[in-house]
């Protein structure tokens, strides 16, 4: 894979360092509590023909899938907000309960992250539920744990945002190889005529969390996904890298002649949390549903050959709370770069939380 020399490589550091700002980022949207469990986010921004800023994500409520959905409430609620004053201020526009997003028989019992995109037929919505009535590949069905299902992704496309609380879904990503069994937390990455969507894979084992991606050209042709695109890595992140947006680097100071694009991912080192030795140094181990913030690139778009920034620590950790840091993404306007990120808070909730880069200071940053 093509790699860019240690000084771009910094100036890239910076620049995703500028946009995930912890102290600087501001509360955009609030948990149904403040306390662990609770969260919104899992979601991107886009910006409407209008100007408005648009951001869809989930609430998710306290619940353990261990011990089955009912001990909890957890992925609640599917909504998307809007500002029409360039993120000063949000009002939901739109919402979608578990019942609202089944499909067929296939009844949802959690809703995971989505993405968003203004098309030229309208808006598409992009959705991952878990679902009742799919069962695990042939000679695993008893590791489905009691009261789970499996996740898979859903499509719609309707003439404006409000329709799309009617449209039809339909489900454009599943699989059966007990590898990549569970397919969630769509997000968009667009490069000319392809669409890129890519999601995180868990196996039946529920040990890791890894990325895939399948590419649409020409509308509705859908390419053969691939389950397995960049590997997890040794250190801080050995038990999961889950990639939540690819957002190409603005062609200025020294990357003007540059197709660059950072890669924000989530990792961690162990699934559920473990103890430390007592004597050891405390730092943030990352784990599931507390994971914290990863950095890398590509060039040339290409999401086959993605190079770490973050070898040997995470390069984005809250200074509050678990230090979870998680499901960033990135929206280019005119107005500046947006980041919007869900960020572990003193009480441990995880609320949304938004910070913007003025072009002046990006074109500073990259020389």
């Amino acid at each position: 894979m093509p790699r860019l020399d240690e000084q771009l490589e910094n100036r890239l550091f910076e620049l995703g360092r500028e946009l995930i700002d912890q102290q600087n980022a501001k509360v955009i949207v609030e948990p149904q509590d403040r306390s662990t469990g609770f969260w919104f986010g899992g979601g991107n921004m886009i910006q409407a023909p209008n100007g408005d800023l648009l951001v869809i994500g989930r609430y998710r409520n306290h619940g353990d899938s261990r011990t089955g959905l009912g001990a909890g409430q957890r992925g609640l609620e599917l909504a998307i907000f809007r500002s029409t004053d360039q993120g000063t201020s949000w009002e939901k526009a739109l919402s979608f309960d578990k019942p609202s997003l089944n499909v067929g028989d296939r009844e949802v019992l959690s809703i995971e992250g989505s993405a968003i995109r203004w098309a030229d037929g309208g808006v598409e919505l992009f959705v991952s539920t878990e679902k009742k009535n799919i069962a695990y590949p042939a000679g695993l069905e008893g590791f489905l744990k009691p009261g789970t299902g499996v996740w898979t992704i859903e499509h719609a496309i309707a003439d404006d945002l409000e329709s799309l609380a009617t449209a039809k879904l339909s489900t454009i990503i599943e699989c059966d190889d007990p590898q990549f069994v569970h397919v969630k937390d769509p997000f968009l990455y667009e490069r000319g005529d392809d669409l890129n969507i890519l999601f995180c894979t868990h196996p039946f084992c529920w040990t890791s969390s890894n990325t895939g991606f399948v590419t649409r050209t020409g509308g509705s042709l859908l390419k053969a996904a691939e389950y397995d695109v960049f590997e997890r890595g040794f250190t801080w992140d050995v038990a999961m890298t889950r990639t939540t947006a690819v957002v190409d680097v603005p062609r200025v100071g020294r990357f003007s002649d540059i197709d660059a694009s950072l890669v924000f991912y989530d990792g961690g080192e162990c699934v559920r949390n473990l103890d430390e030795h007592s004597a050891a140094i405390k730092r943030p181990r990352g784990y599931s549903c507390e994971e914290l913030g990863g950095l890398a690139y590509t060039v040339n778009g290409d999401l086959t050959g993605i190079v770490r920034l973050s070898t040997i620590e995470p390069a984005f950790v809250s200074p509050w709370g678990t230090g979870c840091s998680r499901y960033v993404d990135v929206l280019t306007t005119t107005h500046g770069m947006y980041a919007t990120w869900q960020q572990s808070r003193a009480d441990l909730s995880q609320p949304l939380v938004m910070n913007r880069v003025e072009h002046s200071r990006i074109q500073q940053i990259l020389g």
